[in-house]
């Protein structure tokens, strides 16, 4: 019996996205969601089926991720935001709990979430992740949004059907 395998889709069209924004560090939260939008775009994602909300901080990111997963109007979500290392823990403290967060909701609500949310050391370092990490973002969400649809409720795929 042949392995049953789903190749990866990258094929955006009629997905509805929901990307939750960290106002914190903006320049960065603006760099990646330009990125991200931009792949979303190329992926054959409407702009009309993009919801795109800001949230103060990193830690606030979850809350909002779940108030639209909640909605079920989401194939899948985005997390964008920028924690740059200080001289204190807190660093530790916003960068586990926010992933934390994003990952509990995710699984929570069955959604897919990429987790577009840096965690460097400094500025330079965020900087140079900007547009690889948001374009990312876009290709995991909707890859993985795909392959829920492939996998169905049931967890059966459609290509036996």
């Amino acid at each position: 019996m042949p392995i049953d395998t789903i190749a990866p889709d990258l094929e955006g069209a009629s997905l509805r996205i929901g990307i939750v924004q960290a106002r914190f560090n903006d320049w960065a939260g603006q760099g990646l969601a330009a990125a991200c939008l931009a792949q979303l775009s190329e992926l054959g994602v409407d702009e009309d089926d993009i919801t795109h909300v800001t949230v103060p901080g990193s830690l606030e990111i979850p809350m909002a991720l779940a108030r639209l997963a909640q909605t079920d109007d989401y194939d899948a979500l985005i997390a964008i935001g920028c924690v740059i290392r200080g001289e204190t823990y807190h660093f530790e403290v916003v960068a586990n709990e926010s992933a934390r967060g994003v990952t509990q909701v995710a699984i929570q609500y069955n959604v897919p979430i990429a987790n577009a949310i840096l965690t460097t050391e400094d500025e330079e370092q965020a900087r140079a992740r900007l547009e690889e990490k948001g374009r990312d973002a876009a290709r995991v969400a909707v890859e993985m949004a795909n392959l829920m649809w492939a996998l169905g409720e049931d967890g059966e795929t459609d290509a036996d059907e």
